[in-house]
């Protein structure tokens, strides 16, 4: 007789689990066509993502990554998706925005109780953030984020918040559109682009009390050159081609998505 499989181990089950959220159908097939630019196992991975541990997702916009952390983590973990509350900021055309977009997050969740049920969302003020009690989160995440607050002046605040909430020993992920080194614009008008510098990513975190432990090129685009008209909106999956001759259309489409940093720092142990 064969001898029985090992047990799995919570690890490997934990991976398997993620294997079945990434193929659910609770994912459109448009998501999912975004799997090959994100790169959404690999990363989570590469960001420690374990069972038992309080994550929490900064700003999810449409949710593309919460339909994978939340139904990954439900049972055997705690998802919170920090949302932007839209009295806190500063512009009417911001302040509707921010509330439309939060209400299809929540309509999102709450449509699918079996994947979602135990999804957590929590409201922060974008001129001091806070996302929770201070050490309370294992690990911090946030996708193609940074450019946004830059814009706001509220980039070092948010830096400072996740170092807050994090425990000690926790992990920030980040993953941004990454700017040509040597770009020689000031920082608000190359966060305009929607890229910015690996280097002041890193000199923020830095600042508010992080330690880049590692980097990573899982989400890099060589052939993204970084410098297009309509900025990172050009590339998929945005394809902005106002005012961009119908000849080059097909060029931007062929890029795919943009380069990526990919940063995992550590919030030190006491």
């Amino acid at each position: 007789e064969p001898a029985p499989a090992p047990a799995a181990t919570p690890a490997e089950a934990f991976a398997a689990k993620l294997d079945t959220v990434l193929a659910g159908a609770h994912r459109n097939d448009a998501n999912k066509a975004r799997d090959a630019f994100r790169h959404p196992k690999e990363t989570l991975g590469f960001f420690g993502l374990a069972p038992g541990q309080t994550v929490i997702e900064i700003t999810p916009g449409g949710g593309w990554y919460t339909e994978i952390l939340a139904p990954t983590l439900k049972g055997e973990g705690t998802f919170v998706g920090a949302i932007i509350d839209p009295t806190s900021v500063a512009s009417e055309g911001a302040k509707a925005y921010y509330t439309k977009g939060n209400q299809a997050l929540r309509d999102k969740l709450a449509a699918n109780g079996d994947l979602y049920g135990e999804a957590q969302l929590v409201e922060f003020n974008m001129s001091s953030p806070t996302f929770g009690a201070d050490g309370s989160a294992d690990l911090v995440v946030t996708f193609r984020n940074v450019h946004n607050w830059v814009g706001q002046d509220a980039a070092q605040g948010m830096f400072d918040g996740f170092f807050k909430v994090l425990k000690p020993g926790g992990v920030l992920g980040v993953v941004e559109h990454r700017a040509n080194p040597d770009d020689a614009r000031e920082v608000k008008d190359l966060a305009k682009t929607g890229y910015f510098k690996e280097a002041l990513v890193i000199e923020m975190a830095n600042k508010a009390g992080f330690q880049l432990a590692e980097q990573s090129e899982i989400n890099a685009n060589p052939a993204d050159t970084r410098d297009h008209p309509n900025g990172v909106w050009n590339l998929p999956p945005s394809s902005n081609m106002e005012n961009i001759p119908e000849a080059d259309h097909a060029k931007y489409a062929a890029i795919g998505e943009s380069d990526r940093m990919t940063l995992k720092f550590v919030k030190p142990a006491q």
